[in-house]
C-alpha cells in the first residue's frame, strides 16, 4: 500500500512538510521557553513549576483551599501525580492536607502561611521572566495573534478531548 493510499484509507491527510516544520518549531520553542521559565523560577524562588501551579491555584480560591480531586483537574494532572507532589510540598511546609468534612475519603489541600509567602516571593520574579522571555520577544500584533492561536487550539481540544 502506498503512503497516499494509507492516507486516503484513514480518512485524514497527513501534515505537509511545511506544516510539520511549523509544528516542530512551535513544540521546540515552547519546550525551550518552558525550560527557561522553570530554570529561572527554581533559581529565583526554589519553587518548581509544579509547586507554582499548585500554589497559584490555591491562592486564587477564596478560602485558600481546594479538594485534591478539584486541584488535580484544575492544573491538569493525574491524581496520583498530584498526590506524590503534594507529599513533597507538605514536607516543605508549603501546603497542608486534611480530611474533607463533606466528602468521605476526600482530602482538602490548604495553602499554609509559608506557602503563601513562597508564592508571593516567587510571583514578581516569575512575571518578570514571562515579560522578558515571552512578551518582549513579540510585537503587539504577534502577541495578539499568539492569543488567538492559543484560543483556537484550546477550543479545538475542548471539542475533541480524545483527538
Amino acid at each position: 500500500m502506498t503512503k497516499a493510499t494509507a492516507q486516503q484509507r484513514s480518512g485524514r491527510q497527513l501534515p505537509t512538510t511545511e506544516e510539520l516544520r511549523v509544528w516542530r518549531d512551535f513544540i521546540e520553542t515552547t519546550q525551550a521557553l518552558n525550560s527557561q521559565l522553570a530554570s529561572r523560577l527554581q533559581s529565583e524562588s526554589s519553587l518548581s513549576t509544579g509547586d507554582y501551579a499548585v500554589l497559584l491555584a490555591l491562592s486564587e480560591t477564596q478560602d485558600r483551599q481546594m479538594r485534591s480531586s478539584e486541584l488535580a483537574t484544575h492544573i491538569g494532572w493525574e491524581r496520583s501525580r498530584l498526590s506524590h507532589h503534594l507529599g513533597r510540598m507538605e514536607r516543605r511546609g508549603l501546603i497542608r492536607r486534611q480530611e474533607c468534612a463533606t466528602v468521605p475519603r476526600g482530602a482538602e489541600v490548604l495553602l499554609t502561611p509559608a506557602g503563601a509567602e513562597a508564592f508571593r516571593g516567587a510571583t514578581v520574579p516569575h512575571l518578570r521572566a514571562i515579560r522578558e522571555l515571552f512578551v518582549d520577544a513579540l510585537t503587539p500584533d504577534q502577541l495578539r495573534a499568539a492569543g488567538e492561536i492559543a484560543a483556537a487550539l484550546r477550543t479545538h481540544l475542548d471539542r475533541n478531548p480524545e483527538g
